[in-house]
């Protein structure tokens, strides 16, 4: 009998870019999304910081920004409006940005395994430190209990598929000012606090390191062949 030939897991490149202005990283992720539509390029996970930003998803209520015109410009906050999921989110300096750019085969194409899926992957990285994550029932994203006090969002999902090739991602607080998220209603959900691994641990990480850890956890859950580089 002949032996059985295993099918080859698709590659996916992981990059950590370091700090990225939004506005570059949009144009990034289009360029992408395209070659890789066309079959251009392999799956790419983009791993990367933002500076100060705000960002408003297809379904966000700009009034769940807080803050006026000039007092975000004081602080150097930029505001974006996107093509993701969601509402409103703050990126800024430690706090690790994924983006994957990956096409979704047939059995995969499911906009909520997708998300799921995302999520599982920030579970596993969130064990590795020795933190326990969980979902919330009808919400998106991961949270974490916190002695005495309520349970904290620690990462949010916000993403687009387009010609089933995704595109934008996951924030996961890593080393983040949080003070920041006082400029917003964090994805609409009015009274939700937010957390840090900083937050919650004796020594915080590095957002590199978390990046990379990310990277074999998105292998691995997505069956994909990782280089980092």
């Amino acid at each position: 009998m002949a032996a059985a030939v295993l099918q080859q897991a698709p590659r996916c490149e992981a990059r950590f870019l370091g700090v990225v202005p939004y506005a570059e990283g949009l144009r990034l992720q289009a360029d992408l999304v395209e070659r890789r539509a066309a079959g251009r390029c392999d799956d790419q996970l983009l791993l990367l910081e933002h500076p100060h930003v705000l960002t408003l998803g297809r379904n966000a209520d700009a009034a769940h920004v807080l803050a006026d015109p000039v007092r975000l410009a004081g602080l150097g906050v930029e505001l974006f409006e996107c093509g993701r999921g969601g509402d409103v989110t703050y990126h800024g300096p430690g706090q690790l940005v994924a983006y994957p750019i990956i096409g979704l085969d047939p059995r995969r194409r499911d906009l909520r395994r997708y998300v799921r899926d995302l999520e599982e992957v920030l579970l596993r990285v969130l064990a590795g430190y020795g933190i326990v994550g969980h979902r919330v029932p009808g919400k998106t994203g991961v949270w974490v209990e916190r002695h005495d006090l309520p349970p904290a969002k620690v990462a949010a999902i916000g993403v687009r598929v387009s010609r089933w090739v995704t595109s934008h991602g996951i924030a996961l607080n890593v080393r983040t000012d949080l003070r920041y998220f006082d400029l917003i209603v964090p994805c609409g959900l009015a009274g939700s606090a937010v957390t840090s691994l900083a937050e919650l641990l004796p020594e915080a990480p590095e957002v590199p390191d978390v990046a990379a850890r990310f990277a074999a956890e998105f292998g691995a859950v997505y069956g994909r062949q990782m280089s980092l580089r």
